[in-house]
């Protein structure tokens, strides 16, 4: 089990490369498991939410609203 990453570190050019590259990494994993059996079945479910936290610190910054960050 992989561990959450902290995205308030991170550029914004960083977390828009992270979303592109989680994005891509799903897509493969949807066209892969149609033939084969995935040993992770929890996988693309880690990775939408992942996808979600870095989009949801990018429109937080965009905003200015520091209400929703944990501390």
């Amino acid at each position: 089990m992989s561990k959450k990453i902290k995205f308030t570190n991170h550029t914004p050019d960083d977390l828009a490369q992270f979303v592109n590259d989680k994005r891509e990494e799903l897509r493969a994993l949807q066209f892969n498991v149609a033939g084969s059996k995935n040993r992770n079945v929890k996988l693309a479910r880690n990775i939408r939410k992942d996808v979600a936290r870095a989009l949801t610190e990018t429109n937080t910054r965009k905003t200015g609203d520091t209400s929703s960050r944990v501390k």
